[in-house]
């Protein structure tokens, strides 16, 4: 791959929801964003109860880290319904991935970043 070659957000959003998928757990997408090069947002659960959100950002040494953001889980869906929303108006090009499998974070880490 030349040096300027990168995987668009759309095949990462598709790796990440295979992994997921092969590993027995659940990928969704919330939003779908810019095909090319949309923000990634991945709200994470395990057994169905929200465990964060974490957004995919770059680490300015020419690849990306994975950092949380967001309301944190014990100030409930309504306060992360309304981050999500917010952050959807500001930048319609942004995906929203939902992840429900043990160790989401970990999955969406090893395939994004």
């Amino acid at each position: 791959m030349a040096a300027d070659a990168r995987l668009t957000s759309a095949m990462l959003v598709g790796a990440l929801r295979r992994r997921v998928g092969a590993a027995g757990g659940f990928a969704t997408i919330l939003r779908k964003g810019d095909e090319m090069s949309g923000v990634i947002l991945v709200q994470t659960l395990e057994k169905g109860q929200f465990s964060g959100l974490f957004e995919r950002v770059s680490n300015f040494d020419g690849g990306h880290a994975l950092l949380r953001c967001g309301p944190s889980p014990d100030e409930g869906m309504e306060a992360l319904d309304a981050y999500m929303a917010r952050r959807h108006r500001s930048d319609p090009d942004l995906w929203i991935v939902e992840l429900d499998v043990a160790e989401a974070e970990r999955f969406a880490v090893e395939t994004l970043c």
